[in-house]
Parts: C-alpha cells; sequence; structure tokens
C-alpha cells in the first residue's frame, strides 16, 4: 500500500493562546519531537512547524498517527493528559488536503496577518530541520521545492506580498523608509508588550542592526533581546538611550502620554528624530511634533498603511489560489507516477536480466564487431517492450487505476520474486 501523506494542526482557528502556548516548540524541541516519531512510530517521513500561531505535524505513513503523534507531542512539553488538547486539533488524513494545507500555511493564506512574510522562512527553517535529522524522503522532499518555487511565483505574479498588512510589519516599514539615507540608524524600542515585541521580531529581517529595548519589567526585555540580538538598558535610563536613538518606537501602555513636549524639548535634538507612537491612548504627546527636528507618526498612521495592503493582499487571493491549484495538480501528477516508478524499474531489471542471460550464451561465437552489433539491437527492442507498459501506467494513474496495472506487471514478470533473487 502506498504511504500516503497527512497532518495534524493546532491553531489561532480552533484553539485559544492558552492552549496553544502549552504545545509551542522551540527548535530543539521539534527537533525532539521528530526524533521520537521517526523511533517510535511507523512514520517514514515528517515536517514539524510551531510558530507563535500554530503547531503542526506532517508526516507520511499508511496508517492514521494522529493521536500517537498528539501524545508524543504533549510528552515533549510536558503534559501529562493529552486528552485535553486532543478536541482542539485538525486531523487532516486525505493526501491532497494535507498537501494542499501546507501550501496555503507557507504561502500566508492561514496567517492571522494574510500574507504574512514570515512564515515562508519559518517554513524554510522547519524543512531545513527535517532534512538534517533524515526525516524527509522523496515526497517531502519534492513538495517542498514546489512550494518554494510556488511562493516565488505568487511574489513576482502577484501583490499579495506587496507592502506591511499589520501594524508591527507597517511601523518597521515606515522606520526603513524614514531611515534610509543613514548608514547604521539607532533604534530604541521602549515597551514590549505583544505589538512591540513584534516589532521588535519584525527588525530582525531589515538592514537596522543597532536596536536597544527598554521595558519596565527587564527580564522581559532581556529574554526578548537575547532572542533576537539585540540590546537592553535598565529603564531608568530610558530618556540618556532617547538622546542616542534616531527612532523611538513606543508602545507604553498609561492614559497620560510618557513623552511630553517639555521632556523631548530636553533631549537637545541636533538632527531629527522619529517618533511612532503604536500606544492607545497615546504615549507621544500630539505636540511633540512642534519641536524642530521631531517627526511624529501615531497609529492611525500605522494602520492607514497596513490597511491599504491589507486590502492588496485581499484582492489577490484568487489569483494566489489559482496559482497553488497548478502547483497541486502538477506535484499530483508527480506523485501518482511515484506508484509505479519502482515497478517500472524492476520490469526494466527483469528485462535486462533475461538480455544478459541470452548474451551470455552466444557472445562467445560472436566477434567484437558483432558483439556491439548484438547490444545495441536488443537494448532498442527492450526499450520498445518498456514503453508501452510506461504509457499505459501513465494513463492509468490519471484515471486512478495505476495500483491495479502494477499488480497486473508484477504477477505477469514475477517482479517481487525477481527482484529479491537480484539481492542476493
Amino acid at each position: 500500500m502506498q504511504s500516503q501523506f497527512k497532518a495534524i494542526s493546532i491553531s489561532y482557528k480552533n484553539a485559544p493562546l492558552s492552549i496553544r502556548e502549552q504545545i509551542s516548540l522551540d527548535e530543539k524541541e521539534c527537533g525532539s519531537l521528530m526524533r521520537k516519531i521517526l523511533e517510535i512510530t511507523s512514520v517514514s517521513e515528517a515536517l514539524v512547524l510551531s510558530t507563535c500561531n500554530r503547531t503542526e505535524v506532517y508526516y507520511s505513513s499508511q496508517e492514521d498517527q494522529s493521536k500517537t503523534l498528539i501524545q508524543l507531542l504533549c510528552v515533549e512539553r510536558g503534559i501529562a493528559n493529552s486528552d485535553e488538547i486532543i478536541p482542539y486539533f485538525q486531523v487532516v488524513n486525505d493526501q491532497n488536503e494535507a498537501a494542499i494545507h501546507l501550501f496555503n500555511v507557507s504561502i500566508g493564506l492561514e496567517s492571522q496577518v494574510v500574507g504574512d512574510l514570515q512564515i515562508t522562512n519559518q517554513v524554510k527553517r522547519a524543512y531545513q530541520l527535517s532534512a538534517d535529522l533524515q526525516a524527509a524522503g522523496p515526497f517531502l522532499h519534492r513538495l517542498m521545492h514546489t512550494i518554494f518555487f510556488t511562493n516565488k511565483k505568487v511574489v513576482q505574479e502577484t501583490a499579495f506580498r506587496d507592502g506591511a498588512a499589520s501594524v508591527s510589519y507597517a511601523a518597521v516599514e515606515l522606520v526603513e523608509e524614514l531611515t534610509f539615507d543613514k548608514a547604521d540608524p539607532k533604534v530604541l524600542v521602549v515597551g514590549v508588550g505583544e505589538i512591540g515585541s513584534d516589532v521588535v521580531r519584525n527588525l530582525q529581517n531589515t538592514h537596522i542592526k543597532d536596536v536597544t529595548i527598554v521595558n519596565r519589567t527587564i527580564s522581559k526585555a532581556v529574554t526578548l533581546a537575547q532572542e533576537c540580538d539585540y540590546k537592553v538598558a535598565p529603564f531608568e535610563n530610558l530618556w540618556e538611550e532617547a538622546e542616542k536613538a534616531d527612532v523611538i518606537i513606543s508602545s507604553v501602555a498609561g492614559h497620560e502620554p510618557f513623552f511630553t513636549k517639555e521632556r523631548v524639548t530636553n533631549l537637545n535634538l541636533l538632527t531629527y528624530k522619529i517618533f511612532i507612537d503604536l500606544s492607545v491612548p497615546r504615549s507621544v504627546e500630539k505636540n511633540v511634533e512642534e519641536i524642530p527636528g521631531a517627526i511624529v507618526h501615531n497609529v492611525d498612521d500605522i494602520n492607514n498603511r497596513a490597511s491599504q495592503a491589507l486590502e492588496r493582499r485581499k484582492a489577490s487571493i484568487p489569483l494566489v489560489r489559482e496559482i497553488i491549484a497548478q502547483s497541486v495538480e502538477e506535484f499530483n501528477e508527480w506523485s501518482k507516477e511515484m506508484i509505479f516508478s519502482p515497478t517500472i524499474q524492476k520490469l526494466k531489471n527483469a528485462l535486462e536480466q533475461i538480455r544478459q542471460e541470452e548474451l551470455s550464451r552466444y557472445m562467445k561465437q560472436l566477434n567484437e564487431k558483432e558483439t556491439e552489433k548484438v547490444e545495441m539491437i536488443t537494448r532498442n527492442m527492450m526499450n520498445k517492450i518498456i514503453k508501452l507498459p510506461v504509457l499505459q501506467l501513465k494513463a492509468a494513474c490519471k484515471r486512478g487505476e495505476a495500483e491495479t496495472l502494477v499488480d497486473l506487471l508484477n504477477d505477469l514478470f514475477n517482479l517481487e520474486a525477481n527482484a529479491e533473487q537480484a539481492e542476493k
């Protein structure tokens, strides 16, 4: 029986954050889980993807291994009772549906922010880990390379990845635009709640490397800085850091503005200083922009940029789905042919064995020129004999009848027995 590609998925669509964070895996845990899967189950290929919005396992197996995989995932995360987690998982046992789901996830159709720029890189890292652990076989290798090719086509032919479609992405995009003339702009991020943390992580994908994080709870700032390889400053040193910064990104919670006109005036602006205020209520006082050299962008400015980009992306979705459907169809043609390629190879080997046995009976009676002619004639005959079964198998694949024809060829030529004999 042909091994089937399957998936289990838990995401923001079917589970709250309180559940998702329990089973979220870092890269080390993803590797550990894959090793357990390959050691304990009959899974032949595996890919583990874990982000802030989803944890998924894609695998090849003849049987439904979903319950076992969820249990192993729970073991990896130290969860004693997997029964509480199992209902949240989406189980996909149809190969075509599982492949389409991975396409959609990788390209950003399943992301909270449509067309998420980070997800493709996260999938690439998951695939690299799978390959490093030898958990990727021919099927998964071909599928992943088809997905990456499709993603490139989506980028080139649609507006699906144009612009920044989330507040954090839009804020970072704006910072890049406003600092294009500076060789090494200094960015200060004040406040690392959800949106501030997203901004810091998104800065990793830019040319901006001089980033300092300030937060009232310094332990949270330290953890994020270590993750992203940035600097940390204590909250009491905030104004010293603000003096040095070219850009200040603020997401400080509070009922009154934190960056007031009076405090910003005291910063002694020698050149322009950019304030990106992502807080509601505002954390940068409105009249700060009256100070010469101070440039202020509030959350409404950022939201407008994000909304426009999001609309362009949404308008591109039908075309993106068409591109994916075409790629899936081509991939399915290839995967169907995988069913009979071992049979064709066995048939070729069986015919070659017959050819060699017959040649060995007469070759001693032939001179060199005659031997070359006989070699050429018999090889051409064999290639013509094999051509018809190959064409018939390809046609049978399209009709969904390949397995029947494979069984028939195995019986007619006793291919399994011949293959075993050849191995001996």
